[in-house]
């Protein structure tokens, strides 16, 4: 691969310093390259317009810390697999900030702008409440340090709710009060240290937020607890002047057998019961969708046409083999349906594009972590410009806009505007009869749609 030396020279001299990834430098544009070249960008460039805005306004990416840099390729039927060479497999707090360094290049030569956390995955735990908010202002200050050095930004943090044998029956929904002011302990700081760190949005995913079985639960009580739970978040946010977006991510099941957050119309009920709706947004992981049986960008469509959506976990699974497997997006067809979205809606600030996505665990070398990363901003790219000529062209709008064309006027026009009554339609049907058969076109707009792929 061809280096970029001036752009190489531009990092700051902290990173040139110490590579922890030596002989990648950044990642350039090539549009021209052939299907051996991965390590650069095809369809990604930053600052290209489309509708208006630059590709890295729309697409906002992000990494996820914990899949990339704590992510050890182990799984339920197998021992780890990856080895970093920064990462002595420790928790001290040598390790952590090693692994910020790291994770600090990794962005900087993949040249996205944000990136995320949970508390548990940069700072570890101490023996105290007290000392494990020590060690994450430790590891804090050099997060900000590092971040005003090279430009990279917050887009949010969030806490581990759900891994400590703690939280083993859930943390705002646990059946100890102790339990859930332990949690909202944790969150305080975790507030504390958003706001410290400039973070745009923070994500509550309950985890352990429900049930294995019905028998031992209220879930009356535990939906309550946790709506008073969010309360207190919020109350805090307001009094330490955080102005970042609070998002809950809808999962439906693993590792409860039913989670409370299921998809995305559960906590846009859950919000709207609880009067929570005008405090909150929903942070959609479209693999978590899949698990919950709908198709790919079901709660991305109907968290935006609430106007609740507020960011995306950019990912995907394999349905065929039902668990959440995070893998990268590859999918052209997905992404587009997905930026689709975005362009309508008018972009995700201040959410984006977040790669809650691991490599495989046989994907062992160091350049495996850039080559899934880049391969996934080109698929996202190449969907963002799919969806673009969709709505600049307008065929397929139209078609949708000339299938519901019976609202604008007439009976449909007072139903639509609640303005009818069952009297008013029984008179039109007296009137016009039995309605004619018209076609849903299905395989039209698969047809269309698959024009613009």
């Amino acid at each position: 691969m061809t280096k970029a030396p001036v752009v190489e020279a531009m990092l700051p001299s902290m990173l040139r310093m110490r590579s922890f990834f030596k002989g990648i430098g950044s990642v350039p544009f090539k549009p021209d390259a052939g299907p051996e070249e991965s390590l650069v960008y095809k369809h990604y460039n930053a600052k290209e317009v489309v509708m208006g805005k630059t590709m890295e306004e729309w697409l906002r990416f992000s990494v996820c810390f914990w899949h990339t840099f704590r992510g050890t390729g182990a799984d339920p039927f197998g021992f780890p697999t990856l080895e970093r060479p920064w990462d002595d497999g420790s928790n001290s707090m040598a390790n952590a900030k090693r692994r910020l360094r790291a994770g600090f290049e990794f962005f900087t030569k993949l040249g996205v702008k944000y990136w995320t956390f949970h508390d548990r995955d940069v700072a570890p735990e101490g023996d105290s409440l007290k000392q494990t908010a020590e060690n994450l202002d430790v590891i804090t200050d050099l997060a900000l340090e590092l971040q005003n050095k090279t430009g990279v930004k917050l887009l949010w943090a969030t806490c581990n709710l759900f891994a400590h044998p703690r939280y083993m029956n859930g943390a705002s929904t646990n059946p100890d009060a102790h339990v859930v002011a332990f949690a909202a302990a944790q969150v305080k700081k975790g507030l504390d240290v958003a706001k410290k760190l400039g973070a745009e949005n923070f994500v509550f995913w309950g985890g352990r937020e429900g049930f294995h079985s019905l028998l031992n639960s209220d879930v009356r009580s535990e939906l309550d607890h946790m709506a008073a739970f969010f309360r207190m978040a919020i109350a805090y946010k307001k009094k330490i002047g955080f102005n970042g977006v609070f998002l809950i991510e809808p999962k439906p099941k693993e590792p409860s057998k039913h989670q409370y957050d299921y998809d995305a119309m559960t906590v846009i009920g859950f919000l709207r019961t609880y009067g929570l709706e005008k405090e909150i947004k929903l942070n959609i992981e479209p693999n978590h969708t899949t698990l919950a049986g709908h198709c790919y960008e079901h709660d991305v469509v109907m968290a935006s046409a609430y106007q609740l959506l507020g960011s995306i976990d950019s990912n995907t699974g394999s349905p065929d083999l039902g668990w959440d497997t995070d893998q990268f997006p590859m999918d052209i067809k997905n992404c587009a349906m997905i930026m689709k979205v975005v362009l309508e809606q008018g972009g995700l600030a201040p959410g984006g594009l977040n790669f809650d996505c691991k490599v495989r665990r046989e994907s062992t070398d160091l350049k495996d972590m850039f080559i899934s990363h880049i391969g996934a901003m080109d698929s996202m790219a190449w969907g963002l410009k799919v969806a673009a000529k969709i709505l600049q062209e307008g065929v397929l709008p139209r078609y949708v806009k000339e299938r519901y064309s019976s609202f604008d006027s007439g009976i449909g026009q007072k139903i639509a505007t609640g303005e009818a009554t069952l009297e008013d339609c029984e008179k039109y049907i007296e009137e016009n009869g039995e309605p004619p058969r018209l076609s849903g076109q299905q395989e039209h707009y698969e047809n269309m749609l698959n024009y613009y792929i």
